[in-house]
């Protein structure tokens, strides 16, 4: 009995490390629309989306039905509890790729962003799939280490978001307010799916070290610190 129980709990921790691999080939596929005017790529996006959906509701009702049928305790709550929590993160990164990909077909054929912006919309997409990379590890090894990277990989988008708010919002912007939308839009999808993907490593951190992600006050490197 107890060992089905915990080849359930694996299955969940399999499920999310899926799910990573899903959302972080969505970015990628997404951000490759956008920039090369791609609408076969950018629908391919769009329909994927829905294996994320039924992985995170699957995984969802698997953690639901354990906590009725096991009423696990301790390192076990804390297993189920934090893999709910992940797979919501998730699944809500498959929505910011499935938004940049809509953003893409919706301008088609067309480009939304503007020549000078499309490096740094390259490189937020780059970030945004090296950032999910490494959620997947952190979540297949229970590496706190890495989690404790995500931050800086975050520090980087966040830094990519202000460059474009800056361009959009100064007095050179000569694209109109059509585009400004759509860059604006984009460098918040970017930025959330990085923000999603730090927020995952902090429930990895819960899980190892047993701390709330409300108690680490956006330091990571101090639950690393109370092992």
């Amino acid at each position: 009995m107890r060992d089905t129980f915990h080849d359930e709990l694996d299955q969940i921790g399999s499920s999310l490390v899926e799910m990573t691999d899903l959302v972080g080939s969505a970015i990628r596929r997404a951000t490759s629309a956008l920039l090369d005017a791609d609408l076969q790529m950018a629908e391919a996006v769009i329909s994927a989306d829905e294996e994320v959906d039924r992985l995170y509701h699957q995984t969802e009702q698997r953690a639901f039905d354990l906590l009725a049928r096991q009423q696990p305790v301790a390192l076990d709550l804390r297993v189920i509890v934090a893999g709910l929590r992940m797979v919501a993160d998730l699944e809500r990164m498959g929505d910011l790729a499935h938004h940049v990909a809509k953003i893409a077909r919706m301008r088609y054929p067309a480009h939304a962003v503007p020549p000078e912006l499309r490096s740094t919309v390259l490189e937020m997409g780059q970030t945004a799939e090296r950032i999910v990379a490494k959620a997947g590890s952190v979540i297949a090894d229970q590496d706190v280490a890495m989690a404790v990277e995500l931050e800086a990989d975050d520090d980087v988008m966040d830094a990519l978001h202000r460059k474009l708010f800056m361009i959009v919002l100064s007095d050179s912007w000569e694209h109109g307010m059509e585009p400004a939308i759509d860059v604006t839009l984009l460098s918040r999808y970017y930025e959330r799916f990085a923000d999603h993907a730090v927020s995952v490593a902090r429930r990895l951190v819960y899980l190892v070290t047993g701390e709330p992600p409300e108690a680490l006050s956006g330091d990571l490197t101090a639950a690393v610190r109370e092992r």
